[in-house]
């Protein structure tokens, strides 16, 4: 992602600017909800989101945008307002102004640690957050980059097999009887299959968790998409078996990359960071790879980080002949929809939900998208005044300094918000995180 331009001073008029362009980009939402007293919940909800509450809770919220608790409380978790046209609307806006040619789309999953047993969906399960199995709720996300920027445009609930068993624990949380236990995978391409003809792309890629299901991979194909998915060390591969004699054995990747020859390898800058350009080495091979039936043949592709010992493995259907250059690039964007995690939760409390039905938590996580995107939208706008406001702190900011407008709209003044200082723990959206260990796009 291209990085930041003419550091200047940030005037108070564009501070100014911020609570005008939120009531601007509400419009057409509000059209969609439906009912006057749904449209000012939803503005002070989202409004809300991009507020100074270090904790996203309801009773601050509402306390701050000058709504009933209670009211924006029932909005939120129980009202039967249909999240999905506000979902859409999202993704028409970013088609819009996003669209690229050289788009990539981008599947993960996000936890969120999750205490009791009645909040929808929550299990003990992977929690990535806290590298362990722990009692948390799994949501799959859908995210879109191109022109330089990276948006959420689409979730997904993970619903485990004992909770779509359990008739007592769906009624209390209203699930609706149409949702059945489906695979991470499965839900990933169901987002895929629908916002995929919306927003133009050159790639898919995702984590290990999607890339391990050859089904999911042989869905996107049978659609004609190309992917790039990350596959763990031990899935087997072996070398594609000639017209006539002995078959070759099947290895583990890691087994497999480990003894190719080092002249097989190149060298290529995938992104800055905060210590300088992040040097990788990179190898492709055409291999088959195991079916319940018929081996199929995709392209392996393995990267190294220099100085490092970790390595990465992405299984493709592009052919051999496209550039390795091209190949690393994709792969290397897969971490931007982790830098959307950790903007959308630091910024817009993606993972402070305080409800336990399934249509509270998909009003959440749609109003944590939209302000996400409220303030990837004015990232773009005002990338370069923005600019002066902190670097690598960059969003966070732009998040304040719309904080401050609101609060001051209501005081009647705008005062000019205090430089952040560098280095803090707020990274920007047009900075990517730098050190080898994190090289996101390929951790």
């Amino acid at each position: 992602m291209g990085g930041m331009v003419d550091v200047g001073e940030v005037a108070a008029r564009d501070v100014e600017v911020l609570a005008a362009h939120l009531g601007e980009f509400m419009k057409p939402y509000l059209e969609v909800v439906g009912w006057s007293s749904r449209e000012k919940q939803l503005s002070a909800f989202v409004a809300g989101l991009l507020g100074g509450t270090e904790r996203k809770s309801v009773e601050p919220m509402a306390l701050a945008q000058g709504v009933d608790c209670r009211q924006l409380q029932h909005f939120v978790g129980v009202s039967p307002w249909n999240h999905l046209p506000l979902v859409g609307q999202l993704q028409r806006e970013v088609a819009d102004e996003m669209g690229d040619p050289e788009g990539v789309l981008v599947v993960d999953g996000s936890a969120t640690p999750k205490k009791g047993t009645e909040s929808v969906g929550v299990a003990r399960q992977w929690c990535g957050r806290l590298g362990k199995v722990e009692s948390c709720q799994l949501g799959i996300y859908l995210a879109y980059a191109g022109k330089g920027s990276c948006a959420l445009v689409d979730e997904r609930l993970y619903l485990p097999r004992a909770w779509a068993k359990d008739s007592v624990r769906r009624a209390k949380a209203k699930i609706p009887d149409t949702v059945t236990f489906q695979k991470p995978w499965v839900l990933a391409d169901e987002m895929l299959r629908q916002v995929g003809p919306r927003l133009r792309h050159k790639w898919i890629v995702g984590d290990s968790e999607y890339g391990r299901s050859s089904l999911f991979r042989d869905r996107l194909a049978e659609r004609a998409e190309r992917y790039m998915m990350e596959v763990p060390s031990n899935i087997s591969v072996r070398k594609v078996a000639g017209k006539a004699g002995r078959r070759p054995e099947w290895h583990r990747v890691s087994y497999f990359v480990k003894r190719r020859p080092i002249g097989e390898w190149r060298s290529f800058t995938v992104r800055d960071g905060q210590k300088g350009p992040i040097e990788v080495i990179a190898t492709a091979y055409r291999v088959q790879t195991r079916r319940r039936g018929k081996p199929g043949v995709e392209t392996l592709l393995a990267i190294e980080a220099l100085g490092s010992d970790e390595r990465w493995f992405f299984i493709s259907n592009t052919p051999l002949h496209t550039p390795l250059e091209e190949m690393v690039g994709a792969a290397s964007r897969r971490h931007l929809i982790e830098e959307a995690f950790e903007n959308a939760k630091g910024e817009v409390g993606l993972d402070h939900h305080e409800v336990r039905a399934w249509r509270g938590w998909h009003h959440h996580m749609t109003a944590s998208l939209m302000a996400l995107w409220f303030l990837v939208r004015e990232h773009r706008k005002l990338g370069k005044k923005i600019a002066a406001l902190g670097g690598d702190g960059a969003l966070h900011d732009l998040r304040a300094a719309t904080s401050t407008a609101l609060a001051s709209r209501d005081r009647g003044t705008m005062p000019l918000p205090a430089p952040a200082q560098r280095g803090g723990a707020h990274r920007s959206l047009a900075r990517p995180r730098a050190d080898a260990t994190a090289l996101a796009g390929l951790a």
